[in-house]
């Protein structure tokens, strides 16, 4: 198994060939802990296959991506003895970011996601289909939470198991500590600037920076690099273009969230605004919308506005320009990252994967 992870990732062009080393790797770890959730008992192991199902069947392995080309960038090579243990590094913060998309949905009530039923409303129709006692609702959403902190702890037990150097562990612990607290960090802030109705620009890019742009590619590119013993000079370099690729990622999702296709995102249209999320598009309109066309927005962000509505509120976000101020942005933050990559210590094969990488995040459509 060591052997074809190895072959599997050694492939740095072809984003499938890695995506199925992640999914191995993953599915390898999930067989390790199938006595314990068996012992348990059979409800449990049910729930954990909805886990499995989440982890396995979606994604696109953005984060360890680049953790794999940050630690190739800093002299690491797939044909390596330490490629398995990084592979495995890598790939555990798929745990990380189910817990993270799992307790979102509970807490945005998003009943979504990836086209398919959040977790939380999978296990509230498993509950209401049994008649079974209580609250279908609540019983959803707390199977949901208590699968999330499943995934927060398996992240770490997975981290364990790829049996780092002590060099390694010593350089990468307070990297990936820094990475969960920042997104527990970043949710909060979220959380908190809806319910203190923070309106503003910079609230709204700061939960971007740790949200998103921090445990998107900024950690996980500065795991590699420490991965790889990288200096000081790689790391910062790295971590610059990690905010701005990351910070650009969101506010492209910003965009998908308004404007996306649900077939292609898989999430209900107008569902950021329904939710009334506080993002920079957000807080752009308000800037610059009239009085009337404020008083729409405030009046219909967040609640489960009519299709009429929503059309109004699209037309206000058109006329106030600020799709294209946020197209410009990206545009911006991608070039200014993609200069902070060409001007680093990146082997060249890596600062090429990168910017891929880059151009993919910021232009996508899901």
């Amino acid at each position: 198994m060591v052997a074809e992870h190895e072959k599997l990732a050694s492939d740095v062009d072809s984003r499938q060939a890695f995506a199925t080393s992640v999914h191995a790797v993953l599915a390898e770890f999930f067989e390790t802990q199938q006595a314990t959730v068996g012992s348990v008992g059979p409800v449990f192991a049910d729930a954990v296959e909805v886990l499995k199902s989440f982890v396995l069947n979606g994604g696109k392995r953005v984060r360890p991506s680049f953790t794999w080309a940050g630690w190739l960038g800093a002299g690491g090579s797939p044909d390596s003895d330490r490629a398995t243990a990084v592979l495995t590094v890598a790939a555990a913060q798929e745990f990380i970011q189910a817990s993270a998309l799992i307790h979102d949905d509970v807490m945005d009530e998003s009943s979504t996601r990836r086209g398919a039923p959040s977790v939380h409303v999978q296990f509230a129709n498993r509950h209401r289909r049994g008649k079974w006692e209580g609250d279908s609702r609540k019983y959803g959403e707390a199977i949901a939470i208590l699968l999330g902190d499943l995934g927060l702890c398996w992240a770490d037990d997975m981290l364990r198991s790829a049996y780092l150097r002590m060099d390694e562990h010593k350089r990468v612990a307070p990297v990936w500590s820094a990475m969960r607290t920042e997104v527990i960090g970043g949710q909060v802030l979220d959380i908190a600037t809806v319910a203190e109705r923070d309106e503003s620009e910079a609230a709204a890019l700061r939960i971007d920076r740790y949200k998103t742009a921090a445990y998107t590619v900024e950690r996980p590119l500065h795991l590699g690099a420490e991965l790889a013993g990288a200096g000081p000079d790689l790391i910062r370099a790295y971590r610059q273009f990690g905010v701005d690729i990351g910070i650009a990622f969101q506010l492209r999702d910003d965009l998908l969230g308004v404007f996306g296709d649900p077939a292609v995102t898989g999430k209900p249209i107008g569902d950021d605004l329904r939710e009334g999320k506080r993002t920079v598009l957000l807080a752009l309109a308000l800037q610059r919308a009239n009085p009337k066309e404020s008083a729409l927005l405030r009046r219909c962000i967040g609640t489960a506005m009519s299709d009429n509505d929503l059309a109004r509120v699209y037309e206000v976000l058109r006329t106030t320009g600020v799709v294209e101020d946020l197209e410009r942005r990206i545009e911006r933050l991608t070039d200014r990252a993609i200069v902070a990559l060409e001007t680093s210590e990146a082997t060249p094969t890596a600062q090429r994967l990168l910017r891929g990488m880059a151009l993919s995040a910021t232009r996508r459509e899901a």
